[in-house]
């Protein structure tokens, strides 16, 4: 997914948060959304990285130094 995308999303998870506050949501339901933008910014993280890294690995690599990049950032 394209950086700028997933920045999109997560302000629309924040904005989206901040109604249900402001409508005095149940907790459990405002945690809930909590816990989906952390893992969508972990997941932005990631891809921040690997893009950053792999911009200076040749092309024909690529593929190779994401899956070992990710595997390392998953442990």
């Amino acid at each position: 997914m394209d950086i700028k995308a997933r920045v999109s999303r997560i302000v629309g998870q924040m904005k989206g948060i901040e109604k249900m506050a402001g409508k005095k949501r149940d907790c459990s339901d405002i945690l809930q959304q909590v816990s989906a933008v952390k893992k969508a910014i972990d997941g932005l993280s990631k891809e921040l990285v690997i893009t950053e890294i792999c911009q200076y690995v040749p092309e024909k690599e690529v593929k190779k130094v994401e899956k070992a990049l990710e595997r390392a950032i998953n442990l």
